[in-house]
């Protein structure tokens, strides 16, 4: 009797570890997040009161979080993890390469009650924001410009407000676009998840994004493929 509960009692210490060791954010797979991110690109650009053609066919990278969690006893502190995908080329003129695993982290939408998810999509504009995201925590709104993006098919980006931002951002909440801004939050490259996802430890987003050497992974293939099929080509 006594053997039987020792082992028994061994056998729930071994377990232990497994039964109540919370996941962790790193230890959600890489290629989870970026099918995700197809998912939340695709819905959006299905949609009748989407980002306008005008301003797709003019931004050099696109960066999509999905579900970016939002929590009203944090004032509503942020926390969201994502991806972005460029054009290619040295003046990112090219069809749509290899995804960066980005980071969302901080700011404030003004107070929440309960926690709710939020898909965010953010349109990088002009080289100098795809720059800053390449090599660096980014402040947006501060040294980023960052202003909420016009909807709508038809839409333009004819306007003082929208031709200087460097980044133009879209907000969905439960199927709805939300206006929600993301001022005060900053962006910065997930450099963990993308020497997990590429298998390189010296590995820098700017070799991402430049290198025509890095294939796209699988679980990216839709994603860039909307965004080809969506905008083929850099507008003048």
């Amino acid at each position: 009797m006594i053997r039987w509960k020792s082992a028994a009692l061994f056998g729930a210490l071994a377990l232990a570890p497994l039964v109540f060791a919370a996941p962790k954010d790193e230890d959600v797979k890489e290629t989870d997040r970026i099918h995700n991110a197809g998912t939340v690109m695709q819905e959006i650009l299905d949609v009748p009161d989407n980002i306008p053609q005008d301003l797709l066919d003019k931004a050099r990278c696109v960066v999509v979080l999905p579900s970016v969690l939002k929590a009203a006893f944090i004032a509503g502190g942020s926390y969201g993890r994502g991806v972005m995908v460029c054009r290619s080329g040295k003046e990112f003129r090219g069809p749509w390469g290899a995804p960066v695993m980005m980071a969302l982290e901080g700011g404030s939408f003004g107070l929440q009650i309960g926690g709710e998810a939020t898909d965010f999509v953010i349109l990088v504009m002009n080289p100098r924001g795809v720059d800053s995201l390449l090599h660096s925590k980014v402040k947006l709104g501060g040294d980023a410009s960052i202003a909420a993006g016009p909807k709508g098919r038809t839409a333009t980006a004819e306007t003082d407000a929208y031709m200087r931002a460097e980044m133009l951002s879209y907000s969905r909440t439960r199927g709805v676009f939300a206006g929600l801004s993301l001022e005060g939050s900053t962006l910065r490259p997930d450099n963990d998840a993308n020497r997990r996802l590429y298998g390189s430890k010296d590995l820098t987003p700017e070799k991402i994004v430049m290198e025509p050497k890095f294939d796209a992974p699988e679980a990216a293939r839709p994603l860039i493929h909307r965004l080809q099929k969506a905008s083929p080509q850099l507008k003048p």
